[in-house]
């Protein structure tokens, strides 16, 4: 029972995947950012803040998963609980890792999703936040609460478009932090009520991206639709149909890949997630824990020059969802998961709406980043084109000048 009393909340073999394979140390710096202030012979010291630790030492806590009833104490959730969820999840992160069109794994990106759905609450960070969600301050209580709804984030990020980034060229990898499905909305400065303490801005905020760094130099970055469609809105307006416990479908040849990021790119996604780390995070390269070095931008600014978002370009504007089944059923989903019956189903004002935005969006993105694209699709039975003709990128230059009055100022 022992050994299952030193619970990993960011797991031995994912912090493996932020060392690099030829290093013959498997160890990483190690930085505290509170560290802790102590007394010892009547004189107060601070505890060292840097360390060079591996990752049986790193981001655990002792009985942080063990329930304890009177004298009796259980140690079941980490064993059989988070033990098989981890034994699992290692394949579908090395499958997204290297994902590559048309392939279509179901099951993997089930695993993914519901791995990154718990992930995010198991921290220490995330109980504090579900202690708050569910109004419980007892531990095992928590503890149950967070096998309950284990789920919490997966309908949203099944909706939203997923974008897979490579860093191997910048020569700056990936943070590993305390909490490493973080989340970023422009809106929502690390000094706002909505990041105060172990707070995050909720995924189902329109402008909010979910950032999961799947290896030390691959990036997943899951961007709401709505906010794809109108980037120049609300960031912290709920986006469509928020209801996380409900179906939801899925487009594998929605994802993006083939965008390759800058150092300074890498720079700025780092301080990201040290911000919105709780206390610990980790590099194999000392230099890298240190990210406000290299970034000298505001927190909005990373919203607004389009760090995170998917190319529009690349991005279908689909309505109607029908899937048919053997027996002659169907079932209907509009592009934010409604049924027939919701109320707001195929909001057609809302639509056209998102229409004008959407394209003018484009018109901006092609005119800010140049007609190579920064993400790929796969439609009509291929990749999407890696740079769009002269005529082509000429039209959607002019898409935002045609649809320029409909857009909002941020």
């Amino acid at each position: 029972m022992t050994k299952y009393r030193d619970n990993h909340y960011v797991p031995i073999w994912f912090q493996e995947r932020f060392i690099p394979n030829a290093s013959k140390e498997r160890k990483y710096y190690y930085l505290d950012m509170k560290p802790e202030t102590l007394m010892s012979n009547g004189r107060r010291y601070t505890r060292k803040s840097l360390l060079r630790w591996g990752p049986q030492k790193c981001f655990c806590e002792y009985d942080l998963y063990t329930t304890k009833f009177g004298s009796w104490i259980s140690t079941e959730i980490e064993e059989k609980f988070f033990g098989p969820l981890d034994a699992t999840a290692r394949e579908s992160l090395d499958y997204f890792s290297t994902f590559q069109h048309p392939s279509a794994e179901g099951k993997l990106f089930q695993i993914l999703v519901l791995y990154m759905s718990i992930q995010k609450l198991r921290t220490p960070k995330g109980l504090r936040m579900l202690s708050e969600l569910t109004r419980q301050t007892d531990k095992n209580r928590i503890l149950r609460q967070l096998q309950r709804l284990q789920q919490l984030y997966c309908a949203i990020w099944t909706e939203c478009v997923w974008s897979i980034a490579d860093a191997s060229s910048a020569g700056v990898g990936f943070l590993v932090s305390d909490h490493p499905v973080t989340v970023y909305n422009q809106g929502c400065f690390p000094a706002s009520r909505w990041c105060g303490e172990f707070r995050d801005p909720d995924i189902w905020l329109s402008g909010t991206h979910t950032l999961f760094p799947l290896s030390i130099d691959k990036l997943l970055i899951l961007t709401n639709l709505s906010w794809v469609r109108h980037p120049y809105g609300n960031p912290v307006k709920e986006r469509p149909h928020p209801d996380p416990f409900r179906p939801a479908m899925f487009n594998f040849t929605q994802i993006q890949t083939g965008r390759s990021l800058s150092a300074a790119e890498v720079h700025q996604i780092n301080l990201i997630i040290k911000q919105r780390a709780y206390r610990y995070i980790a590099a194999s390269d000392k230099d890298w824990l240190y990210p406000e070095r290299y970034v000298k931008q505001r927190w909005d600014h990373f919203g607004k020059s389009y760090l995170l978002m998917p190319d529009p370009r690349s991005v279908s504007f689909s309505g109607e969802i029908i899937i048919g089944y053997e027996k002659g059923s169907a079932d209907f989903f509009d592009a934010y998961g409604r049924k027939p019956w919701h109320k707001d189903y195929d909001d057609k004002v809302r639509s056209d709406r998102e229409w004008e935005t959407f394209h003018a969006f484009k018109g901006e993105f092609a005119r800010l980043f140049g007609p190579r694209r920064r993400g790929l699709s796969y439609d009509f039975g291929r990749i999407d084109r890696t740079e769009d003709s002269e005529d082509f990128h000429k039209y959607h230059l002019s898409l935002e000048q045609k649809h320029k009055k409909h857009r909002f100022q941020r």
